[in-house]
Formats: structure tokens, C-alpha cells, sequence
């Protein structure tokens, strides 16, 4: 079974009203004002998972500001889960700097949706490691087995929209005031697997996983082999589609080198593991 674990779905409206929304979020802005920026439908989804021969992959929307359009997206993709439960598992978001976000984790869980993100803490306007904001969200979600996946980046080379803040050192703040959630580090961890290597790291991080999402963009291919080889229990498949297709992803990652043990796992065994799946 193959499983991508970061994928982006957007409503009809939200694709038909760009210009709309645009001026409404000024973090949407930054990542689609450019028209060749791909947004997609669940059913576009599917289709890409078809021709890739993906069998499952978790969605989510866009991580707004404003809680309404959050609430609006998230049953979109109650929605897409429902015309496609055996092919899409669905994430909700959050915004943990406005009230309501716990109430909003409640609904998501209610609706069968597995867990939370892609938080987007810059555009959001919060920090994943401000206790204050993050406890409510991270005490409803783990009520309900729910991890969180959030968007993370490196500190250091290019810039490139949405790109962030949301370094190693603010995802192990995070990690020290929450040690029990269960947490999925977008665009590995902004390098945070390196720092594993330090025993003390390593031992807070026993619930932390890296997801592969945009790799192409950002490393070289090297990276699978890596840090596939120094924790092949705890990468996730994924590739941020429409960003970068499936079948391309899978082909980079499948050519990287590694044992067929290892791939069968950062393939899908991993995710598998960690959302309980059956089959």
C-alpha cells in the first residue's frame, strides 16, 4: 500500500473565487497569487492517485486565518472523505490563535476526520511553541488519538513562498511542552532529522515524524537515503500534490537506493502503523 501523507484539496468555491480569497488571507495570497500555483479538487485527487497507483493519501485544505473559512473547508473535506472513504483520509485545521479552535477539533473528530493540519503557524498568526494557544488544541486532539502535522522549515538557505519560521528550534519547544502528541513535521522537520542523532533529541522525540512533502524543491535526492537509513520507522511518504506529482515523487524516492524493507515502510508501512489502519 502506497499512503501520501500531505496532500491539499480546496473547494470548488475557493478555485472558482481565487481572486476572492486572495484578497482575504494575506498567507493565501503569498502562495497563489501566482496563477500557475495549482489548487485542486478531491475528485482531481483521486484522479492523480489512480494514474499513480497511490492507494490512500491524507488531505487537508489551507490553513486560513479566519475561523469561518477553516470551518468551510474542513467540511469540504468531511465531504470528500465521505464520497471517498476507502481512498481519502482527512485532516482538519485549526486556528489555535482564535477562539473556538478546540470546539472546531471536537467537530473535525466528530465528522471522521483523523486528525489535525497542515497547520500553518505564519500565515495563522501563532507559534507552535506558545502553550498557551497550542494546549487546548493539542489537549482535544489527543483526547481523540488525533496527531497534528504542521508545516515546518529549514533556517537557513533560500527563501521561497511560505517558507516560515517554524524552525527545528520552535518544533523542539514544541515537542518539550507536549511530549505525548503525536506529531508530523512537514518537509522533514526543516532538518530536524540530523538532530536525532543527539541522544537527549532523540529521547523527547519518541512520538515526532517527517514527512516528505515538496522534497524536490528543497534537497537533494541524497536526503531519502539518509535519513531513510537513520530512522526508517519514522518518515512518511508525501509529496504536497499539486505541488509535485505522485508518480514523480514515488520514482525519486523509489531510485534513492534503499532496502526494499525500508521503502515498503516509508511507503505506506509507516503511515499505516501510525493511523491504525487495517488492510
Amino acid at each position: 500500500m502506497i499512503i501520501d501523507f500531505h496532500t491539499h484539496i480546496t473547494s470548488p468555491q475557493v478555485i472558482h473565487n481565487r481572486e476572492k480569497y486572495l484578497a482575504r488571507d494575506a498567507w493565501f495570497a503569498e502562495l497563489y497569487s501566482n496563477p500557475q500555483a495549482r489548487l485542486i479538487t478531491a475528485d482531481e485527487l483521486v484522479a492523480e492517485m489512480d494514474r499513480a497507483g497511490v492507494q490512500k493519501s491524507v488531505a487537508f485544505g489551507f490553513g486560513w486565518r479566519d475561523p469561518g473559512l477553516l470551518r468551510e473547508e474542513n467540511d469540504y473535506v468531511v465531504d470528500a472523505v465521505r464520497r471517498y472513504p476507502d481512498r481519502i483520509i482527512g485532516f482538519g485545521i485549526v486556528n489555535p490563535a482564535r477562539s473556538g479552535a478546540a470546539p472546531e477539533v471536537e467537530r473535525c473528530a466528530a465528522n471522521g476526520l483523523r486528525g489535525l493540519g497542515e497547520l500553518m503557524p505564519n500565515g495563522q498568526g501563532f507559534s507552535l511553541d506558545d502553550e498557551r494557544a497550542m494546549r487546548p488544541v493539542v489537549e482535544a486532539a489527543t483526547a481523540h488519538h488525533m496527531p497534528i502535522l504542521s508545516h515546518t522549515s529549514e533556517p537557513v538557505g533560500h527563501r521561497y513562498p511560505g517558507k516560515g519560521t517554524v524552525t527545528p528550534e520552535v518544533v523542539y519547544r514544541f515537542v518539550e511542552l507536549f511530549p505525548q502528541v503525536t506529531l508530523i513535521c512537514a518537509h522533514w522537520g526543516g532538518g530536524l532529522p540530523f538532530y536525532e542523532l543527539m541522544p537527549e533529541v532523540k529521547n523527547k522525540f519518541r512520538h515526532v515524524y517527517y514527512d516528505t512533502a515538496a522534497s524536490l524543491y528543497l534537497y537533494r535526492d541524497e536526503i531519502f537515503l539518509a535519513f531513510g537509513t537513520l530512522m526508517p520507522d519514522k518518515i512518511l511518504f508525501a509529496t504536497d500534490y499539486p505541488l509535485i506529482g505522485q508518480r514523480k515523487m514515488h520514482s525519486r524516492l523509489a531510485q534513492a537506493g534503499l532496502p526494499q524493507e525500508t521503502l515498503k515502510k516509508i511507503l505506506g508501512g509507516n503511515a499505516a502503523r501510525l493511523l491504525a489502519l487495517k488492510g
